[in-house]
Parts: C-alpha cells; structure tokens; sequence
C-alpha cells in the first residue's frame, strides 16, 4: 500500500486508534490531522514558489527533488545526454588521436609511412628540427636564435 505498511498493518493501526481515542473522537481527529496535512503541503508549496520566484527565470524548470545527490545524477547524467557525451565518447579512438600526436612530434606527414630507423644525417629532417643533434656554440658576441613560440 504505502510507507510499506500491509492490509494486515493497516487493520491493526485502525483498532488501536480506535481503542486509544474512542469512537467519538476518532472523526476529529482524523479531521484536524488532515487539516494540519492540508496546511502543511500548502506553506511547503507557497515555500517552493516564493524561491522560484527568488531564484528569477533563468531556473524555471528547478525542481527541489533535484538536489537529491541520486535523483540529480539520474537526471543529468544517466538518462540525458545533453552535452553529446555518449556521441564524444563512440567517436573518440584513442589509438589514432595517439599515433596523429606520436606523427606530429617527429614530424611525418599522415600519408606518410614511418620511417624504418631515426636518421643519423647531419642535416635537420624537412618536418622540422633534429631534436637529438648537438648545437654548436655560438660566438661570443652572438646572440641566440629567437623563438617566437617559446616567449
């Protein structure tokens, strides 16, 4: 039924109410606990529409159920996909986004096969610079290279 009280509960709270409060003043009280119920839900709904209003027209659809940590998740993460997660997630392959950086690095095209060994000519590759060449010194009165990526 509900608050998981059985038929068998129910009749026994039905007794001992009777017994407690007797036959005359069971139907008040039933009146005046309904009533209190009754004015509990509105002060609880005029609560409610006094904070929407509070909040402004930007949080229209809040719902106080939300800040449930467990309705909240349920809500914005399980059942919806708003933000497109699950269409990010199908369409990312971590191997490819992984060999495009590894290619990008040392500088190969995408067409490109890779190279069977790391060079070991003097000259820089066309990709970019030789990483693993020693740089001579400059002179003295020199002044280093700039780097417009680096500043």
């Amino acid at each position: 039924m509900f608050f998981d009280i059985g038929p068998l509960e129910l009749v026994a709270l039905v007794i001992l109410a009777v017994l407690i409060f007797g036959p005359d003043k069971l139907p008040k009280m039933i009146q005046d606990v309904s009533r209190t119920i009754r004015k509990i839900r509105e002060f609880s709904d005029s609560a409610k529409e006094d904070i929407r209003s509070e909040l402004g027209p930007e949080f229209k659809d809040f719902e106080f159920e939300d800040l449930n940590p467990k309705t909240f998740v349920r809500k914005h993460v399980l059942d919806k996909d708003e933000l497109g997660l699950k269409e990010i997630r199908n369409g990312f392959d971590l191997r490819k986004e992984m060999a495009e950086v590894t290619d990008a690095v040392h500088g190969r095209e995408e067409d490109a096969p890779p190279p069977a060994a790391p060079s070991a000519s003097p000259s820089a590759p066309a990709g970019g610079p030789d990483l693993l060449k020693k740089r001579e010194k400059p002179a003295p009165d020199e002044r280093p290279p700039f780097d417009p990526d680096a500043t």
